[in-house]
């Protein structure tokens, strides 16, 4: 299997998970309080240096007041409008 980092479908996701903080009017540090990570935690997720689990994604997902459904279909939009 050929590494996801730097791909189409790994751009969309950081693209979706910082267009959804930035929607949700939080900045990096508001999420990361709301999470009970560092701020460098979600630093290093939107740039792509820290990956995540499903685990991790739902926790995320859910601090900015959406579902991992809403998130999948946003990604999959973002996934589109790059092709």
């Amino acid at each position: 299997m050929k590494k996801s980092l730097k791909t189409t479908e790994h751009l969309a996701l950081l693209k979706t998970l910082y267009s959804l903080r930035v929607g949700a009017g939080l900045r990096q540090s508001d999420l990361a309080k709301l999470i009970d990570e560092p701020q460098s935690f979600v630093s290093k997720v939107e740039q792509g240096e820290r990956r995540l689990d499903i685990i991790e994604l739902r926790v995320i997902v859910k601090a900015l007041g959406t579902s991992l459904e809403h998130f999948i279909k946003e990604f999959e939009k973002n996934i589109n409008e790059t092709k």
